[in-house]
C-alpha cells in the first residue's frame, strides 16, 4: 500500500521552489561542463543565405557533435538523478517516524508511486490496461502514419530497413539523444518529478495539466542561441531563431499538456514516455506536404487526419482510465496526497 496523506503535506511555494530547481538544474547542467557547452567562433565573416545553415568552423562545438552529445547526456542524466533524489528526500522528510519504523522502505515505495514507476494502471489482469494508454498518441497520428504507409516506410515495408531506420536509433549519438535518453530524462524531470511535488502541494489537476508543461516549454528556449549562431548571426538568423523558438515553445507546451494528462490519468510514467519517443520519431505532422506528395489521395489523407483527431478525443478519456490512480481519484473517492 502506497504511503499517502489525507491533506497536502507541503505548500505551493515549496512545490514552486522544487519545480524551479528541477528546471534550472536540468538546463543548467548542459552548460556547467566545458565539454557540454556549445562554442561558436567569433570574428569571422558569415555570408549565409536567409534560412540556410552556415558551414561549421573547425574550432566550433555544435549541438550535434558526438562529444557534445555525450557530455550533455551525462549531465542531463546526473541532473535527472538529482531531481529524483530531491523528490525522495521531500517524501521522506514529510513521512512520520512511526511510518518509517513500521516500514523502512515506506518513503522509497511512496516515491516510486509518485514518480509513476508502475505498470498497475487498473485493478485488472488484462494487458490492455497497460497497452491502450500507450496507443493514444499513435491514434492521433493516423494521418501521418497513413502517408508513411503510402511511402512504404513503415516497419517491414519495402523502403524500411533495419540498417537504415532502426540501427541509427541505437548506434548514433543523435539517435540515442533524441529517442532514448532525451525523452526518458525529460519525462522523469518535467513530468514525474514536477507533478509529484505539485500533487503533494494539493494543486488542482487543471493547474497541473496547463501550467506545469510551461516549464517544459521554457526549458527549450536556450536553443535560440544555437539557432542564431548556426544560421549566420545576422538579422535574418535572429528572426529564424525567434520564430523557431516560439514555435518550439508552443509545441512543447501543447505536447506537455498531452503527456501531463496521460501521467495523471494513468498514474504511470510509461505512456507519456513512449508518447514522447513516438512523437520524436514521427516529428510534427506535415499535412500540407503530405497532400502535395499524394494529390490523388488528398481526400483519404484528410479523412485519416480527421479520424486521428476524433479517435484521439475518444481514446484520451476511454483508454486512459485507471480506477485507483493516485493523481486522478474516481468520482466520490477521497483525494489522496
Amino acid at each position: 500500500m502506497t504511503l499517502v496523506f489525507a491533506t497536502p503535506p507541503i505548500s505551493l511555494s515549496t512545490a514552486h521552489a522544487f519545480a524551479a530547481f528541477f528546471t534550472l538544474s536540468y538546463v543548467g547542467s548542459l552548460y556547467l561542463s566545458k565539454s557540454a557547452r556549445l562554442s561558436f567562433k567569433n570574428g569571422v565573416t558569415l555570408s549565409t543565405p536567409p534560412g540556410a545553415q552556415r558551414a561549421k568552423e573547425s574550432e566550433e562545438r555544435w549541438r550535434d557533435d558526438p562529444d557534445v552529445i555525450r557530455a550533455r547526456l551525462l549531465a542531463a542524466s546526473m541532473s535527472t538523478a538529482g531531481s529524483v533524489l530531491a523528490v525522495y528526500w521531500l517524501v521522506r522528510s514529510v513521512t512520520s517516524k512511526r511510518e518509517l519504523q513500521k516500514d523502512p522502505l515506506a518513503a522509497f515505495k511512496s516515491t516510486l508511486a509518485r514518480l509513476g514507476i508502475t505498470l498497475d494502471f487498473a485493478p485488472t489482469t488484462s494487458p490492455l490496461s497497460v497497452i491502450l494508454p500507450c496507443l493514444v498518441t499513435p491514434i492521433l497520428y493516423l494521418g501521418p502514419l497513413y502517408v508513411s504507409w503510402l511511402c512504404e516506410t513503415l516497419p517491414l515495408q519495402r523502403r524500411w530497413s533495419v540498417r537504415g531506420d532502426l540501427l541509427p536509433v541505437f548506434t548514433t549519438w543523435v539517435g540515442i539523444r533524441n529517442y532514448i535518453v532525451g525523452p526518458i530524462t525529460e519525462e522523469v524531470v518535467f513530468r514525474a518529478c514536477m507533478l509529484a511535488v505539485y500533487h503533494m502541494a494539493g494543486a488542482s489537476r487543471t493547474k497541473m495539466i496547463f501550467l506545469t508543461p510551461l516549464a517544459f516549454g521554457v526549458a527549450h528556449l536556450h536553443h535560440a542561441w544555437d539557432t542564431y549562431n548556426r544560421y549566420g548571426r545576422t538579422s535574418a538568423a535572429a528572426r529564424t531563431a525567434f520564430v523557431s523558438t516560439l514555435f518550439q515553445l508552443a509545441y512543447t507546451s501543447l505536447f506537455g499538456f498531452h503527456c501531463t494528462y496521460l501521467f495523471l490519468r494513468t498514474g504511470s510514467l510509461l505512456p507519456p514516455t513512449l508518447s514522447h519517443i513516438f512523437c520524436n520519431i514521427m516529428g510534427f505532422p506535415q499535412y500540407a506536404l503530405h497532400v502535395r506528395m499524394f494529390p490523388k489521395r488528398r481526400r483519404l489523407i484528410q479523412l485519416m487526419y480527421l479520424l486521428g483527431i476524433a479517435g484521439y478525443v475518444y481514446t484520451m478519456r476511454e483508454w486512459t482510465r485507471a480506477d485507483d490512480s493516485l493523481f486522478w481519484p474516481a468520482p466520490g473517492q477521497i483525494p489522496r496526497y
